[in-house]
């Protein structure tokens, strides 16, 4: 039978969850400015939820949720970047992007209307796939599976996808000079 010290724990460690969540795309996005790859910023996201879960009591409720989770998701995008080696910027540079414990700009993102513009425009077939890569989370054996073809397909799907769309939100960007700052 669950203590009432536990069910408080339970019910801090869900309210932060709460906030991961609703703060997943702005923290997606700190991730992708330090790792340019959609799969490996995944999994740094599905590593930095995990820490965020098991450190949730250390997180004080009314504080800079923004600052905690930045600096747990920057520590774990570093631990990638040097597991996996790849080019990216320095690590100096990394250290400093991630040190301006800056709050989230919340859904005033205009990249993310942009970005929302951009997914209308995907053909069918692409869309389907974003939508169960990254609105379900399935990976592509389970996507060749749900949409009858092989994973190699998907892989490439994805790519030309993902492609398209950095390609639409730049343009975006660059049409609107007020956005320029974005």
């Amino acid at each position: 039978m669950p203590t009432p010290s536990s069910i408080d724990e339970n019910d801090h460690t869900t309210k932060v969850q709460g906030l991961f969540i609703q703060h997943q795309p702005e923290i997606r996005g700190f991730v992708l400015a330090m790792i340019p790859n959609f799969s490996l910023a995944d999994d740094v996201m599905q590593e930095t939820f995990l820490i965020v879960t098991k450190k949730a009591a250390s997180f004080e409720i009314g504080t800079s949720f923004a600052a905690w989770v930045k600096t747990i998701a920057r520590y774990k995008a570093l631990e990638a970047i040097r597991a996996r080696k790849f080019d990216t910027l320095s690590e100096e540079v990394l250290e400093a992007l991630g040190s301006e414990p800056h709050e989230f700009a919340g859904d005033t993102d205009e990249r993310l209307v942009l970005l929302r513009g951009c997914l209308d425009q995907l053909a069918p077939q692409a869309r389907r796939s974003i939508d169960y890569r990254y609105q379900n989370e399935n990976l592509p054996p389970q996507i060749a599976s749900l949409m009858g073809c092989t994973v190699q397909s998907v892989n490439v799907t994805l790519s030309r996808a993902r492609t398209f769309l950095r390609e639409c939100v730049q343009r975006r960007m660059a049409s609107n000079p007020n956005l320029s700052h974005v």
